[in-house]
């Protein structure tokens, strides 16, 4: 009964209101970092034109990958951005994205294992 077993401290990532590209971009720096449930090459694309598109992907913040960060990198425009998972691990990605873009909180809601944040991501000011 006594078994360690590693944690997975999953932190869903949803991404709307850009292009394709730039949620990639943003994608990509989160896979610098931990491991996510897509393959690397799996890009964003669009459903439709005309309505809103949505994307998603869960990371394992615990399971952080070697040689991971990132420094800054340019968006064409803001980012939408919401994060769900527990509070560590939604802290720890915020933190990985402030590494890369301005990171500004838009709302939050808590519960008793998990919070789920809203955030604006811009490209650093040089």
């Amino acid at each position: 009964m006594n078994r360690t077993d590693e944690h997975a401290e999953p932190v869903t990532v949803t991404i709307s209101g850009c292009t394709k590209e730039d949620a990639h971009t943003v994608f990509q720096v989160l896979r610098r970092s931990y491991a996510c449930d897509r393959a690397a090459a799996d890009r964003p694309e669009y459903v439709s034109e005309g309505h809103t598109t949505v994307w998603t992907a869960t990371f394992d913040v615990s399971d952080t990958v070697p040689g991971g960060g990132a420094g800054p990198v340019s968006l064409t425009d803001a980012v939408e951005a919401e994060m769900q998972g527990g509070y560590w691990a939604v802290d720890r990605m915020t933190e990985a994205l402030a590494a890369s873009f301005d990171v500004r909180q838009e709302g939050t809601a808590a519960g008793d294992q998990e919070k789920d944040v809203q955030l604006r991501l811009v490209s650093r000011a040089a």
